[in-house]
């Protein structure tokens, strides 16, 4: 259901942060695939955002100062390309479902887009993402400025919208936390379905298609990201998207996969043992890793800055690493020559939202940003670890990461994926019941 007044709100509180000039903002292009066949559609996130249309082919132009305005451009309404192509709004009922001021159709958009441009202080735009998008306003510009000596004024600045956008983006609203909870818990119900089918001998597609298959059968639109399914020496391998290996008795299957609903994503990791049952070291460096999950989510409250769980979790994993005969030294002495880095080379979390990986900064003049409640990111220490000469045999390529989404509250954090297990004995009872 579109509530339209969402996005009103979205669209006037730009306006006002932007005080005057005019913004311009594109949805993403269609990409052809191979000759005539396209890749699926996905809108553009910031685009979306800002209106809640996900149709291609669509420009929003918001006017602020002290008449703000929208104005949206989307393809005609076109009922012979409806029977190839499906349902479009066209402008009319675009305007009347969305809730624009003004709605024309995207041909238009050259002919009418120097006459909007006119006089304006600023241009507002995602300058430097796409060099044909800018030539394109740069375009729009110089028109406008060709007709200087009638009069007209042409806009002194192209400033970068994003810089308020992502600021917007990284507070979420309610509507923004309940879908993400929905697809946090669409994700969550997909991995425990992975832990109940896995077996030795499958390979790791045969896995992927069952996460696939539970985001689709309960709503999701599609995986948010690649899902990683690794098994074995896999697991050790941060990106592995090949998918294709089989997995074996007595190795582990890293899954880190989350599903993406209604523009919002989830993010999931879980580790288990393709048989059903940890050994000993499997057992040792999974308890490692949630020790240290459990440290850094203890650290996701207002006020911390956004490195207080990085640096909690990698206290832990430090210590582990000298105990466990993996580092040498002390916890302190590992920690200051980076040589954890060997088993744990990645950062304990990002922002979560629209994008998998969202928008917004993580350090602004030199600071950490401090966590506020509303904000939504994931927390995912791990420990991965390779042959290599003076580390333990017993250790090799077993690759842990254990990873949830955690929304930030008044008082701390609440995790909205702890529907997937992750302790050790609940994983076990899920594998064998």
């Amino acid at each position: 259901m579109i509530d339209p007044a969402l996005y009103t709100r979205r669209r006037a509180r730009l306006a006002a942060l932007m005080a005057n000039g005019v913004a311009v903002v594109r949805t993403a292009p269609e990409r052809l695939r191979n000759r005539d066949s396209s890749y699926p559609f996905r809108f553009d996130s910031y685009f979306h955002y800002l209106t809640g249309f996900a149709e291609p082919e669509a420009v929003l132009v918001l006017f602020a100062g002290k008449n703000p305005k929208s104005i949206l451009f989307c393809r005609e309404k076109d009922m012979e390309r409806e029977i190839w192509d499906g349902f479009r709004y066209g402008p009319e009922k675009a305007r009347e479902t969305f809730g624009f001021d003004e709605t024309f159709p995207i041909a238009k958009l050259d002919e009418l887009l120097p006459q909007l441009l006119a006089n304006q202080a600023a241009v507002f735009c995602d300058v430097g993402a796409d060099p044909n998008w800018d030539q394109q306003v740069i375009g729009w510009i110089n028109k406008v400025r060709a007709q200087v000596r009638s009069g007209v004024s042409a806009p002194g600045e192209i400033r970068d919208i994003r810089r308020f956008l992502d600021d917007m983006r990284l507070i979420k609203d309610e509507y923004e936390i309940g879908t993400m909870k929905r697809a946090a818990g669409i994700s969550s119900e997909a991995h425990r379905r992975a832990m109940r089918v896995a077996r030795p001998g499958m390979y790791e597609y045969q896995l992927e298609a069952e996460l696939i298959h539970e985001f689709r059968r309960q709503g999701a639109q599609a995986p948010a990201y690649t899902s990683i399914v690794a098994g074995g020496a896999n697991s050790c391998v941060l990106h592995y998207v090949q998918n294709d290996a089989v997995l074996n008795d007595g190795d582990v299957v890293l899954i880190d996969a989350g599903c993406e609903l209604d523009g919002y994503a989830s993010d999931i990791t879980r580790t288990f043992p393709v048989s059903g049952k940890f050994t000993g070291p499997q057992r040792d460096i999974y308890q490692l890793v949630l020790s240290a999950q459990a440290a850094a989510i203890a650290q996701v409250k207002p006020g911390n800055e956004w490195e207080a769980p990085h640096d909690a979790a990698v206290k832990v994993l430090a210590q582990g690493m000298v105990d466990l005969g993996l580092c040498k030294g002390s916890a302190s002495g590992v920690i200051e020559s980076g040589d954890y880095r060997r088993f744990y080379m990645h950062r304990t979390g990002h922002w979560l939202g629209m994008d998998v990986h969202d928008a917004g900064d993580y350090k602004r003049n030199g600071a950490w940003l401090a966590l506020m409640p509303g904000m939504m990111l994931t927390v995912e220490p791990g420990c991965y670890v390779r042959p290599g000469e003076g580390v333990p045999e017993k250790f090799w390529n077993i690759g842990v990461r254990i990873e949830d989404d955690a929304l930030v509250t008044d008082s701390g954090c609440e995790i909205i994926t702890a529907a997937a297990p992750k302790n050790i004995d609940d994983i076990e009872l899920l594998m064998r019941d």
